[in-house]
């Protein structure tokens, strides 16, 4: 008897299987049918097309030119992809459907890729704004300088920077103009919605009044999204199946010749060996902190004696003030609520009087405020950098005798 609900388990898993990735596929773009992934476990040359198609989309959703493998290579390089057999393939997309199968789950595993794709062709029926609480350090280390080939004309600079700031004015002036608009609607349409707690149309809810036809592609559209977010859900409930074939999947795919990207297990044998390896890179670590620390310490009683020069005393005064600032502006954040804790993406806007009650949302206020804080800070730095440039530029003109220096006029 146990034999038998031991085989019947693993048949029924086995025809749950093309279920759950059908499912998967239903909810990625472009995604192509389980006997694609079948023949992708084997490496079949006829399935790596629409797998190459498939991670192109999911990576970057762009229309499909000539060079979609290389971009895919890239994309998955910047990722960190670990595998260098993918990077190996030739760039015609014939081959490769077994190292693009490992690659698309690497993506699923690696982070909430479904939520982001559903999430992209989400039907959108309100009046959003994108609001983003991510601070500008946290986007990425700065694009490295790069020397001009050749003189550079102050002029052509002048221009490009009053061509960026017309375009800047022109953002401002479109983004003001959408606003009214959108305050006009909100207002003509107020007592018109369905649902209370929003009070008034949308853009799209006041197109779809005036033109009915175009109600049919909404419709449409909704439906195809009702069908993705059932296959998610789909896909939740049997996604371990998925993860158990790619362990099949795994072991019939040859091993990697580059050194793995995580450490090795480590065997039982060889205990007396290991004790001695670490006893010596204990010691090197005590050593190497013995080193630091009197470097340290002859760093700070140089420093305290002034020995730098009060060059050095004006950087520590400036570096003290700009963390004092930062500080600030995490303190204001902190007694209003956590400002910055509060999640980034697209936000509904809805118009309420002054005197109604708040909902779950933010108010524009607290974001306007928290915005003008950022602003605050971001000129304080801009000043700071601006005094050093200014400083610059003096030491410069110092050191060039017979060299005039005209600074330019304030705005």
């Amino acid at each position: 008897m146990g034999r038998r609900r031991c085989r019947g388990d693993r048949r029924n898993a086995v025809g749950a299987l093309p279920e759950a990735i059908a499912a998967l596929s239903q909810t990625l773009p472009a995604g192509p049918s389980p006997e694609i992934f079948r023949r992708a476990k084997f490496d079949r040359p006829e399935a790596a097309p629409a797998l190459w198609q498939l991670v192109f989309r999911v990576l970057l959703p762009l229309p499909a030119d000539e060079a979609q493998v290389r971009l895919v290579k890239s994309a998955l390089r910047s990722h960190g992809y670990p595998r260098q057999a993918l990077a190996q393939l030739p760039e015609d997309g014939s081959q490769g459907s077994r190292e693009l199968l490992l690659a698309l789950a690497w993506l699923l595993a690696r982070g909430p890729l479904l939520e982001q794709l559903l999430a992209q062709t989400h039907v959108r029926l309100g009046d959003e704004i994108p609001l983003c609480e991510v601070p500008l350090a946290s986007l990425g280390p700065p694009a490295p300088r790069r020397e001009a080939d050749g003189p550079v004309d102050i002029r052509h600079l002048q221009w490009l920077m009053g061509k960026l700031r017309f375009q800047w004015r022109n953002l401002s002036t479109s983004q003001q103009e959408q606003c009214a608009l959108l305050g006009k609607i909100h207002s003509y349409t107020r007592g018109c919605h369905s649902d209370h707690s929003l009070g008034h149309l949308s853009v799209a809810e006041t197109k779809l009044l005036r033109d009915p036809e175009g109600g049919r592609q909404v419709r449409a559209a909704l439906e195809s999204e009702n069908v993705r977010l059932e296959a998610a859900l789909a896909w939740r409930r049997q996604e371990l199946l998925f993860w158990r074939w790619m362990d099949t999947v795994l072991d019939i795919c040859p091993l990697e010749t580059s050194p793995p990207t995580f450490p090795p297990r480590t065997p039982a044998s060889g205990g007396g060996e290991l004790e001695l390896v670490a006893r010596e890179l204990q010691a090197v670590h005590e050593e190497l902190q013995g080193a630091a620390e009197s470097r340290r310490a002859a760093w700070e009683a140089r420093v305290r004696g002034g020995g730098w020069g009060p060059e050095w005393s004006a950087v520590q005064r400036a570096s003290q003030e700009a963390v004092g600032r930062e500080l600030t502006a995490l303190q204001w954040a902190w007694e209003q609520g956590g400002a910055l804790a509060q999640p980034h993406g697209p936000r509904r806007l809805v118009k309420r009087d002054t005197g109604a009650s708040g909902g779950p949302g933010l108010r524009a206020a607290e974001v306007i405020g928290a915005l003008r804080s950022r602003e605050s800070c971001l000129e304080a730095e801009l000043c700071r950098l601006q005094t050093q440039c200014r400083q610059e530029l003096g030491r410069l003109a110092r050191a060039t005798p017979g060299l005039i220096w005209i600074p330019p006029p304030a705005r």
